[in-house]
């Protein structure tokens, strides 16, 4: 029996959006997990900061080359290839019995999931060729992606509470076989025979780069900044980025094209795909370890708590659009920024509060996801507006690109910040080590979630010390988004024309 053309379309539809679920919940919804994952895996804090940041990296290494390679073999194919790499790969998750595991797998995840993505955009863009239904199309998509990422903290703190970790992964291998089920009977092929060639070197020298950075912030303290090793690390990644730049502006078939930079609403709205990513999605991988070790939340109430710090991202974008149309993005994109900051300000002050809970959280969190809120669909639209047609993929590639390795780089960054802020306490309040145990190992411990088992510290000392070290990442997130917001504003602002003086 076939299917009229409007069954089929909502099928793809429901197709794709499953697709895109499953993105969005392997991205907020792991965080929840990571102190369940410390204790039963055995893992350090190093090891959840790369259990996050294996998945962002390597989709960032993918996000490129896959509208390329769609193009040149089947947009189809290759969504029906990512789906099932992306069920195999969260089965690997859900069964991996230790942290080097679970984080190749989540490498792998990571790769097929940046692909799949990517695939998504491209199968909407030919599925739906009528203006007013591939908007709608695309608004649906983004509907659930967004529930995807707003309900991921409380879909993944209730799954551990009702079934056990490996149930946050294992439930994409169901998501993905009913997925290939309706691409199978919906989807119509499509391929572009002038497609051009990937850019190969591009795409290793970016990744080795982003790579060899977060590394040397992660391992750095361990390793030793200033160490012969470190060094090295630091300068084969500065080599690699030097490198990429380089091929960028002399290959015949770039990933990135720079004249799109001299465009001042693109790099100004690039700027706030920066900043959103500079602190708040970074932030939502330690937020949970706060709930559950600073306050004591098992991970449903923490999933719950989390709500009001994603909530409103999903609530406010269509605000956010309409202020864009109404102010013009060059002046909602850095307002929502500096929003962000806020709240990270805010929520600085309430974790300190000395009945410190949810509640004195609350203002903060939901500022910052106010903020978030406003500011996501206008950066979105003026990407990809500032462009010419032709160029609007490319920049939606350097969108998601900015985002993905913003949000790679300050995982690294709020990690050794929170670290280091921990460490600053226990330095000045026990001896140069205790129990056997360096301060160090002492601080990443805290960092990662344990406060009840601190050999010669008080649980008043480690409190302090845990309130401390995610002051230092507040403050870090809310004056770094303001940095990037007066960098966004004043690049959407247009140069002065010189005068011209009259005969």
């Amino acid at each position: 029996m076939s299917l009229s053309p409007t069954t089929t379309n909502n099928l793809a539809l429901t197709a794709i959006c499953l697709a895109a679920l499953m993105f969005g919940l392997e991205i907020s919804s792991v965080p929840t997990i990571l102190p369940t994952l410390e204790q039963v895996l055995h893992g350090s804090f190093r090891d959840m900061q790369w259990i996050m940041n294996a998945y962002t990296i390597a989709c960032t290494t993918v996000l490129m080359p896959t509208g390329t390679l769609a193009d040149r073999f089947g947009r189809k194919r290759l969504f029906v290839v990512t789906v099932v790499a992306f069920g195999i790969t969260s089965l690997l998750c859900g069964l991996a019995p230790s942290t080097p595991v679970l984080i190749v797998g989540r490498f792998l995840q990571g790769l097929s999931g940046g692909a799949m993505l990517i695939c998504q955009i491209a199968i909407l863009s030919h599925q739906f060729r009528e203006p007013a239904a591939r908007g709608r199309a695309f608004g649906v998509w983004g509907i659930v992606f967004g529930l995807g990422l707003g309900f991921g903290p409380i879909i993944g703190g209730a799954i551990v509470a009702l079934s056990g970790w490996p149930w946050v992964f294992l439930v994409h291998v169901v998501i993905a076989a009913v997925t290939l089920v309706l691409v199978a009977v919906s989807v119509a092929e499509s391929r572009d025979p002038n497609a051009g060639r990937v850019d190969l070197p591009g795409i290793v020298t970016l990744s080795l780069g982003v790579f060899g950075l977060t590394f040397y912030i992660t391992q750095g303290p361990d390793l030793g900044f200033d160490s012969p090793t470190g060094l090295a690390i630091i300068a084969a990644a500065t080599v690699s980025l030097v490198a990429f730049v380089l091929i960028e502006r002399s290959s015949r078939h770039p990933m990135f094209d720079a004249s799109v930079f001299r465009i001042r609403n693109f790099s100004g709205a690039l700027f706030g795909s920066m900043g959103m990513n500079f602190s708040f999605w970074p932030f939502m991988i330690y937020l949970p370890i706060y709930f559950q070790s600073g306050l004591g939340y098992d991970p449903l109430t923490t999933g719950l708590s989390l709500l009001a710090y994603t909530l409103p991202t999903l609530v406010f974008p269509p605000l956010g659009e309409r202020l864009a149309l109404r102010y013009r993005p060059g002046v909602v994109i850095p307002a929502g920024l500096f929003t962000i900051g806020a709240g990270f300000l805010l929520m600085r002050f309430g974790s300190a509060a000395t009945q410190a809970s949810w509640l004195t959280m609350l203002p903060g969190a939901l500022l910052a996801g106010i903020g978030l809120g406003i500011t996501n669909t206008p950066v979105t639209n003026t990407t990809t507006g500032s462009v010419s047609p032709d160029r609007a993929g490319m920049a939606s590639g350097l969108d998601i690109s900015a985002r993905l390795i913003s949000l790679a780089i300050n995982i690294a960054v709020m990690g050794f910040l929170l670290e280091h802020g921990i460490l600053t306490v226990l330095r000045d309040a026990l001896p140069t080590g205790t129990a056997g145990l360096p301060l160090r190992d002492l601080a990443g411990r805290i960092a990662a979630g344990h406060v009840t088992d601190i050999p010669g510290a008080s649980a008043d000392l480690v409190h302090t010390a845990l309130v401390s070290g995610f002051g230092t990442v507040l403050l870090y997130g809310g004056l770094g988004v303001w940095v990037l917001a007066a960098a966004s504003y004043l690049t959407f602002r247009p140069r002065p024309q010189p005068a011209t003086c009259n005969a």
